[in-house]
């Protein structure tokens, strides 16, 4: 599955939408994640101020990996560094 998203609230949508599409509840990945369901539903609202951690955090446990695009082609985080 590959999905775009360019706003904390279209991030959000998209895990959210990967999290049931799994079957998982927000409990479920909080328990997988060690962090409050509170924080998983401010990260799926789109709310500002959620830490890139915690993201990086709830996309392991979904099984999602971290892509940069630029100009529709896709850039391995280890060619940028």
């Amino acid at each position: 599955m590959e999905l775009t998203a360019r706003t904390a609230e279209q991030i959000g949508e998209a895990l959210r939408r990967v999290r049931k599409g799994n079957g998982m509840t927000q409990a479920d990945l909080s328990a997988m994640t060690n962090l409050r369901v509170a924080t998983i539903s401010s990260l799926e609202n789109g709310e500002p101020g959620t830490k890139l951690a915690t993201v990086l955090a709830v996309m392991t446990a979904l099984n999602l990996e971290f892509r940069l695009v630029e100009r529709g082609e896709a850039v391995d985080i280890e060619d940028i560094f």
